[in-house]
């Protein structure tokens, strides 16, 4: 199971990629999606019916998920896979205590802002080479009588991790690489006065009525679809919208993304002066069973063939250093392909990293309430006292 849509060609892609290994070896590979992932990956473990795969998007539930027995140490040639062909990190997010429990899969790049390109040319405007500059452009923006951002977060059960994402990357922009990993790690308290800092920054965009185009907007990016938080930029409503790479995939059919096309992209600025930070995201696949079919479809899930395969087909990265750039056939997946490889620093999305119940429950629920009208230190106090006892 993985928490992907449950669509037809989507699970046709994905499965496809597996054609050789269910060639070579008899293997049938079965495809389950879900949007109630959280949700039904753990009735099924706890109900005694694990799937043999699971696709995890967030490490710190494979590691709760590790903690309760419910998942496979991989074999030593996953691990060392692991290790050796992925950018590095990564298998400190497959892993837990020293351990490898899984392969890495699908990545994407977070730090990245969707624009028209000549939306931006009509009206003068250069893309920010630094987050002052971004801010300045905001105003501008505001200044000229248009509306700077467009957001949306609703998502089903997952609702929020959108506005999560905003909180990691000016995190890490703002506290740097190893203050980051002491908030994840929680090192230092959920409400300690640098998070409060971090999310009145935030706060200062996405709960901004000028940026957004009124408090009605403000107030509906808890209900408006992720997948169509940058719809409006299509029609003129709003400039830009900062999401990760996987979006490319929600713009309509038809829609050219390109440096001089409809829609492009370009990085999230760091501060001036500061390392060009980059947040990113990705899966790992595990097993919940210790069949050794489980541990081939690990092994091909991380080989170079199906990562380019998955590359090509579903327009999504790899963390594979081993993938060749001049076989990803799509400019834009190459160019944030180079950007994910280019970052002086780089760090995983930080509440796929925390404990399940705060990575995947309270904070979404938490920063939600907030966008709406809550206040920040309710918001950071409140997921504090929902942090599990150590």
């Amino acid at each position: 199971p993985a928490r992907t849509p449950a669509t037809a060609p989507a699970i046709a892609d994905y499965v496809a990629g597996y054609e050789p290994l269910a060639e070579c070896t008899g293997l049938e590979i079965v495809w389950e999606g879900t949007d109630q992932y959280e949700t039904e990956i753990n009735v099924r473990l706890e109900g005694g019916d694990p799937p043999d795969v699971i696709d995890y998007p967030q490490p710190g539930l494979l590691a709760s998920h590790v903690d309760k027995g419910f998942i496979q140490p991989v074999p030593e040639n996953v691990a060392q896979s692991t290790i050796n062909d992925f950018i590095a990190g990564w298998e400190v997010y497959a892993g837990v205590d020293g351990t490898i429990y899984g392969i890495p899969g699908r990545s994407s790049v977070k730090s990245i802002v969707w624009y028209d390109p000549g939306a931006f040319a009509d009206a003068g405007y250069e893309i920010p080479e630094t987050l002052e500059d971004l801010t300045a452009l905001s105003d501008q923006i505001v200044a000229d009588g248009g509306i700077p951002w467009c957001i949306g977060a609703e998502s089903g059960m997952a609702t929020g991790w959108v506005l999560t994402d905003w909180m990691e990357d000016f995190f890490l922009r703002t506290h740097g690489g190893d203050v980051y990993d002491q908030w994840v790690n929680h090192e230092i308290p959920f409400n300690d006065p640098k998070v409060v800092e971090v999310a009145d920054a935030v706060g200062a965009f996405v709960k901004n009525p000028d940026y957004l185009g009124g408090d009605n907007l403000v107030k509906a990016i808890a209900t408006t679809k992720f997948q169509d938080g940058g719809l409006p930029i299509l029609d003129g409503n709003c400039y830009m919208h900062r999401q990760a790479s996987f979006y490319f995939g929600s713009w309509p059919d038809g829609t050219n993304v390109a440096p001089d096309g409809d829609i492009y992209f370009f990085y999230l600025p760091s501060p001036e002066g500061e390392p060009k930070s980059v947040l990113g995201a990705g899966d790992v696949y595990s097993a919940a069973t210790d069949k050794p079919e489980s541990f081939d479809v690990l092994l091909y899930t991380g080989s170079v063939p199906y990562q380019t395969h998955i590359i090509n087909a579903r327009n999504e990265l790899s963390p594979n250093l081993t993938v060749d750039p001049a076989d990803i056939e799509d400019p834009f997946v190459a160019a944030v392909y180079e950007l994910q490889l280019g970052a002086d620093v780089f760090r995983f999305d930080g509440s796929d990293l925390m404990p399940g119940s705060v990575g995947a429950g309270t904070i979404w629920t938490e920063i939600t309430d907030w966008v709406i009208g809550g206040s920040t230190q309710d918001f950071v106090d409140n997921v504090e006292a929902s942090w599990p006892a150590e």
